[in-house]
């Protein structure tokens, strides 16, 4: 029994747990669902795999199990993307878990310094770079609204494009269908000014509208 081989490798547990921690806060606090305990439970875990594969088949063929750590993480991640109208939800986490099973890995394998590097790289990304990519968003020109009308809305388009006309919007009818007795239409539109305020008042007091997505 090596005392010094398990008080290194509690160590090394210990650390990935602490990885974990701290990029799970992030989430935890933005109320996504990969949070505190997840990341923790991801890093540990990814940590301990890469731990026994070295123990069970040596560093020769450690490499197996890590490639296995991360196809099944894959899977973890592809369960916290999903679809919300016409915007995508979740990438941002699912990069998130994948970068956290590699942190694991590399304590695994006592890569302490690089390990460190990427945390504090990943760190930045989360919680600097978050107003960088507020201001970036505020210059996007383009939005896609998804439309729902009560039945074919018989006067809808032409209203809709007449209005964009008077306000010189930029406009292109993306995809025309029927869901059950309604028509639903994707709009791609560009305003110059950014100024999409009209458009979601327009399309809220008008009559045929049933719903729609940004």
């Amino acid at each position: 029994m090596n005392i010094h081989l398990y008080l290194e490798e509690a160590g090394q547990v210990s650390i990935a747990f602490i990885i974990g921690a701290v990029l799970g806060l992030e989430r935890e606090f933005r109320s996504k669902p990969a949070g505190f305990r997840t990341m923790i439970l991801i890093s540990v875990g990814s940590c301990l795999y890469t731990i026994l594969s070295q123990e069970l088949g040596g560093i020769s063929s450690s490499d197996r199990i890590a490639s296995n750590i991360v196809t099944g993480i894959g899977f973890i991640g592809a369960g916290v993307i999903f679809k919300e109208g016409i915007s995508v939800n979740g990438l941002t986490t699912a990069a998130l878990i994948w970068v956290t099973a590699a942190l694991g890995m590399a304590i695994g394998y006592k890569n302490y310094p690089l390990a460190l590097v990427v945390t504090i790289i990943v760190v930045v990304a989360l919680f600097v770079l978050e107003p960088v990519q507020r201001f970036i968003n505020k210059f996007h020109r383009v939005k896609d609204y998804k439309i729902r009308l009560l039945e074919t809305g018989n006067n809808f388009q032409q209203d809709l494009e007449s209005f964009f006309q008077q306000h010189d919007l930029s406009f292109r009818c993306m995809k025309v269908l029927k869901e059950n007795s309604d028509a639903i239409y994707t709009y791609r539109i560009s305003s110059p000014d950014r100024n999409y305020d009209l458009v979601n008042h327009f399309l809220l007091d008008h009559k045929e509208v049933k719903g729609f997505d940004v």
